[in-house]
Formats: structure tokens, C-alpha cells, sequence
């Protein structure tokens, strides 16, 4: 299994307009975020988690060439945005809609966002479809299987992913944008060879957990490794991570694993 970090950042990304801070001045490009997205490559299968308004960059930065199918974790628009640059990928699955999965809210804003891409297939060469199906409890193929559980974030649920590869038996979990990890949500997290978790900031926040919050949870599951994402321009990369307990680091734009 290979996991790519297209972005770390937040809503507002890292630099932020109009701010002249330490961060956003940094010289230190993991201080550079890019709107938070992932890439997974699992038995061979491309699975695009969100797509921010850098998407297309970020495919270019990363040399994303490829997707098999999309998940959305939910639908506000730093992680919704950059879906229109899917229609690229379904030109190269000659015009075959992109496979769609996220919650029935989520989808009912990709429809309202993208309603010319609601087609079983492209209407023409370089246009985007989409088929929107419904995340199940458990999404199996090819690749494994991945299970899913709903994270709180403010007045919506986000899609928390536990991803298993077929063959290797690689456990990646992915809980992004959660103001909390509930007892439940950290067992279906035990045993994960990777587990990536939301730590906004210093501060506390209504709708994210912070780097303190995120940091015990992480610490609670006991995965080989954690890192955290969605980071401010409150966080300096270098001077944060120093204070982070083993194995718990910090996620930044760029970083591709391999498990």
C-alpha cells in the first residue's frame, strides 16, 4: 500500500492571503499546505480521497496519472472543490464515470455542485462524469476492503476510513476534519500499521480536534505510526514536532508512504 499526501493544510491553506506571519513567511516547505487530500494505491487500485481547489497542482506535483475511484469525505468546499479536475482521469477511462462514494449528504452537494457531471458516461471527451453511490458500512474489491465510520464535525458527519489491502493485510486509517474519536472509532483503529488523524492547532477549535486531543488519541490507539494533518499557519512544521511524542509526527504536503 502507497499513501501519498497531496495536502495537509486547511481551508484557508498555508500561506494564507493577507498574512504575514512566521509560518506563512517559512522557508520550510513542509510549512506550505496545500487543502487536505490523500492518494491511496492499494493492490494495485488508485483511490482518490477528497479533492481540494489545488487538485489538478497537486495531481501534477505528486504524478497522480490515475483513479480508480473517488471518496468524498464530506462536502465543504475545501474538500469538495476540485472535483470538476476528476474529469480529467475519466478521460482516461475513455469516458466511463468516475466511480463517486461518499455520505447521501455529501453526494446530494456534489450534485448540486456538479450537476453537468451527473452522467453514466462523459458527455465528450474532456468532460466529467460522476456515478454517485452511497459509502457503504464496508466497501470491498480488488483491493481489499474498507470500512467506514462517521466522525463529528460540527453540524455534518465525515467519513472516517480504515483501509485493509488484500494480499499484504496493510491497515491504513484515515480520520480527517473530527472534533473527537470516540471509544468505538479507536478499536476499529487498533492494529493499524498507519493512522492518520485531524489536529488542527494549538488552540481549541468547536469542529477539530487539536494537536494535544489528536496527540492522545493517537497515543490510545498505539499504531506503529501516526501523523497528524489539516494543519494552520499556526503550526511551525519544525518547532511543533519536536514536542510530539514517538510515533506521532507531523504530516506535511508531499510525504508518500509505503506500508
Amino acid at each position: 500500500m502507497e499513501i501519498s499526501f497531496l495536502g495537509t493544510g486547511t481551508s484557508h491553506g498555508v500561506p494564507m492571503i493577507g498574512c504575514d506571519c512566521a509560518v506563512c513567511r517559512s522557508s520550510d516547505p513542509r510549512n506550505h499546505r496545500n487543502r487536505c487530500c490523500i492518494h491511496v494505491v492499494m493492490n494495485g487500485v488508485s483511490i482518490q480521497v477528497d479533492a481540494g481547489p489545488e487538485f489538478r497542482l497537486q495531481c501534477i506535483e505528486n504524478g497522480v496519472t490515475d483513479i480508480d475511484l473517488f471518496i468524498l469525505t464530506h462536502s465543504h468546499a475545501d474538500h469538495l472543490m476540485g472535483m470538476d479536475d476528476l474529469r480529467r482521469f475519466c478521460d482516461r477511462r475513455r469516458g466511463e464515470a468516475m466511480p463517486v462514494y461518499s455520505t447521501l449528504e455529501a453526494l446530494e452537494a456534489v450534485g448540486r455542485a456538479f450537476p453537468y457531471a451527473i452522467l453514466d458516461r462523459a458527455a465528450m471527451r474532456g468532460y466529467p462524469a460522476f456515478a454517485l453511490r452511497e459509502m457503504p458500512g464496508v466497501l470491498e474489491g480488488p483491493f481489499g476492503r474498507i470500512a467506514t465510520t462517521l466522525l463529528p464535525h460540527g453540524s455534518i458527519e465525515v467519513l472516517g476510513l480504515i483501509f485493509e489491502e488484500a494480499g499484504s493485510g496493510r491497515k491504513f486509517v484515515y480520520y480527517t476534519d473530527c472534533a473527537a474519536v470516540s471509544p468505538g472509532q479507536r478499536d476499529l483503529a487498533r492494529g493499524a500499521d498507519l493512522l492518520v488523524l485531524d489536529g488542527l492547532r494549538q488552540e481549541p477549535h468547536p469542529t477539530h480536534m487539536t494537536i494535544a486531543q489528536a496527540t492522545d488519541v493517537a497515543l490510545d490507539i498505539g499504531a506503529s505510526r501516526t501523523y497528524l494533518t489539516h494543519l494552520t499557519h499556526t503550526v511551525d512544521h519544525a518547532e511543533v514536532e519536536k514536542t510530539l511524542p514517538d510515533p506521532v509526527r507531523l504530516a506535511y504536503d508531499g510525504l508518500h508512504l509505503r506500508l
